[in-house]
């Protein structure tokens, strides 16, 4: 086995590892993550309590299961977003050029001015915070990136000879862009989906440590960093744990993402080598 097929094989269990942690929180976790335990509280990793007991008493296993399910939902929602219309106002301006290219082009620019956590400040003001602020935040500034993308890899199919075999045939933009252009990109796009993810996933912890993402009692894995902050010191697992699995969970999806550009792009993988 290869270098680069074994970090895309740790990528895909790592990513798999993250996503069945979320399903099977659906159904089942160690302890009720909402329940209080005063009377256990702080309590060390242990045989009845794996990574220990947090402040009010609560399993932190169970709550990093269920972390890992608003998590999970919200990055996936936002990359569905911003894919659902990134790409179709990409592979638009790549068709028609002209005036609605330089349109698009700045309403990137635009979005690309306001990052997501300055966009979850200005929706929070209209709908208040929770997961929905994140992935309305996450989605928008997923847009651009899917836009500028599309947008960049279909003027490239344009000037291939398919595409003007198609234009003589009698078919019109949008169904080229369809059925000739929107194939070719499904691997690009495949690719910057899970780099998009991870970035939600971290996006979403950083809009929860700070008060905008999923509220309580939700448990989010960026309010369980900001929870610990101030137990580190005689409680460190508080922080470990819930960083360990933002960290495993975005390593996993950029191994995965590497691992499936090497795959689904051989010329450009021949090209880095």
């Amino acid at each position: 086995m290869t270098r680069r097929s074994a970090s895309l094989a740790l990528g895909a269990v790592l990513t798999a590892l993250t996503v069945a942690m979320a399903l099977i929180s659906l159904v089942w976790t160690p302890y009720n993550d909402t329940v209080l335990d005063i009377a256990g509280r702080l309590q060390p990793p242990s045989w009845a309590h794996v990574f220990g007991t947090d402040h009010l008493g609560r399993d932190v296993l169970s709550m990093i299961m269920a972390g890992a399910r608003n998590s999970v939902f919200v990055a996936f929602v936002a990359v569905a977003i911003g894919m659902g219309a990134g790409v179709p106002l990409g592979l638009w301006a790549a068709a028609h050029g002209g005036l609605a290219d330089d349109v698009l082009m700045r309403f990137n620019d635009l979005v690309f001015a306001f990052p997501a956590l300055v966009l979850a400040i200005l929706i929070t003001a209209v709908f208040g915070p929770g997961a929905l602020t994140a992935i309305i935040a996450i989605g928008i500034f997923n847009i651009p990136v899917f836009a500028r993308l599309s947008r960049g890899a279909a003027k490239v199919q344009w000037t291939r000879e398919f595409c003007l075999a198609a234009r003589l045939c009698g078919k019109g933009r949008l169904r080229i862009s369809i059925e000739h252009i929107l194939p070719n990109l499904t691997g690009l796009l495949l690719v910057q989906g899970t780099i998009q993810f991870s970035l939600g996933i971290i996006a979403e912890a950083g809009l929860s440590y700070v008060g905008l993402g999923a509220q309580p009692p939700a448990p989010s894995w960026g309010r369980m960093l900001f929870d610990a902050q101030t137990m580190a010191g005689f409680a460190p697992w508080l922080a470990v744990f819930p960083g360990l699995a933002i960290a495993l969970s975005v390593l996993g999806l950029n191994l995965l993402g590497d691992g499936l550009r090497d795959v689904l792009d051989p010329q450009g993988k021949a090209r880095r080598a």
